[in-house]
């Protein structure tokens, strides 16, 4: 995994940083890592599966479950 060095960090950030950490039970660098988490990813993106939950649910009555085939399949020949 790729690392990256910030420099130059003023001391109140720091010890802000620290504070932070503290509060939510993580290492200085894991919350470092949490912030940059959610300042790059938007509260507004549809992950899959919810959006697959919500297809589900619009689709009420409608029998989304499938049989499972669970006969053996025939194995390769390669000759």
């Amino acid at each position: 995994m790729p690392s990256i060095t910030v420099r130059n960090v003023p001391d109140e950030v720091l010890r802000a940083l620290r504070l932070s950490a503290a509060m939510h039970g993580r290492s200085v660098e894991a919350e470092i890592r949490f912030i940059l988490e959610t300042a790059v990813q938007p509260d507004g993106r549809v992950k899959l599966g919810s959006l697959l939950t919500e297809v589900g649910r619009e689709a009420q009555g409608v029998d989304l479950h499938i049989e499972r085939d669970t006969t053996p399949g025939e194995p390769m020949s390669f000759e």
